[in-house]
């Protein structure tokens, strides 16, 4: 195969010339190698995808990882994680923005970030897509580090910064909130979907990246709480809340994002060490079903907080 890279709008590459039924080269697999840790995030269009030929894609990028939630997967494929809107379940991921009702509606976040062990990657499918919505949204944050001013970044490189895992968006300190109004049946607790109760994870400000040694902001506005003593770097709780704030606005450029409108066919792969993602969601009753398979974070980042 010959592929053509066409970078899409601000960040990310579509990739042409590609098929996922032809058999994939020693060197093929290295080219998309080293084109997933330039991008960050690349697109495939009119791939005919079944479940078995995403996972062996899949697995050019490394060791694949299973959900938790069994209910989630696939029994003939564990590796697939469907996601599923338009069924009865609806109800439980179900939420109003501005008097809207919203299923699946996701902020900007990083997978197994409250874990201190982010996923390394993912590839998502289209299997039944709707015709306008349910797009998924991509930012980079080692473009977002890129355009800091310098006396931000000399800062947090001192700094760290905690994430705390909660169920319930209305707590969550640094998503927009203006708006919003749960559902009922959105789940409360961990233990309702199957979930320990996370001990919070904390970071480094800037991580870098394990493999391309990009630097990486590393602030995503989903379960991010505090920054770690910050008085022992001249920060006030006050200047230290400000901060994440300042910070939070800036990942949420437009310049730093790429927002998918699905197509069947369509395949995405994005590096989760450096691509944050959110999901805009759907009305109640529209169909919508991805398949998912996820690429296993074999590098701790962060670290989990036992005591403070």
């Amino acid at each position: 195969m010959t592929l053509t890279v066409t970078p899409l709008q601000h960040i990310g590459a579509e990739v042409s010339g590609f098929d996922i039924t032809q058999p994939f080269s020693d060197a093929l697999k290295q080219e998309l190698r080293d084109l997933w840790y330039e991008y960050g995030l690349l697109l495939f269009r009119g791939q005919a995808i079944t479940p078995e030929n995403q996972i062996e894609f899949s697995r050019i990028f490394g060791p694949l990882e299973l959900h938790p939630l069994k209910v989630k997967t696939s029994d003939e494929y564990p590796e697939l994680f469907v996601l599923e809107n338009g069924t009865e379940k609806d109800n439980y991921m179900l939420a109003h923005y501005n008097g809207e009702p919203i299923v699946g509606r996701l902020d900007w976040h990083m997978d197994l970030h409250y874990t201190a062990r982010p996923n390394h990657g993912a590839v998502l499918t289209a299997v039944q897509v709707p015709s306008s919505e349910g797009l998924t949204g991509f930012g980079d944050l080692a473009l977002a580090w890129d355009t800091l001013d310098e006396e931000t970044r000399t800062l947090l490189e001192k700094l760290e910064v905690a994430y705390s895992f909660s169920m319930q968006r209305k707590h969550m300190r640094y998503v927009n909130l203006e708006g919003y109004q749960p559902g009922e049946n959105l789940p409360r607790k961990p233990t309702d979907i199957g979930f320990p109760d996370f001990a919070d994870a904390v970071y480094p400000a800037v991580v870098t990246h394990p493999v391309s040694g990009r630097k990486v902001l590393e602030i995503v506005e989903q379960f991010l709480d505090r920054v770690i003593t910050p008085q022992k770097f001249g920060l006030s709780n006050d200047e230290s809340i400000e901060l994440l704030e300042r910070l939070v606005a800036h990942t949420r450029k437009p310049e730093f994002h790429y927002f998918h409108q699905w197509q069947e066919g369509d395949m995405v792969l994005w590096d989760n060490w450096r691509i944050m993602h959110c999901a805009t969601g759907t009305p109640p009753g529209v169909r919508r079903v991805i398949n998912r398979t996820t690429i296993m974070g074999e590098v701790t980042l962060g670290r989990v907080l036992d005591g403070e």
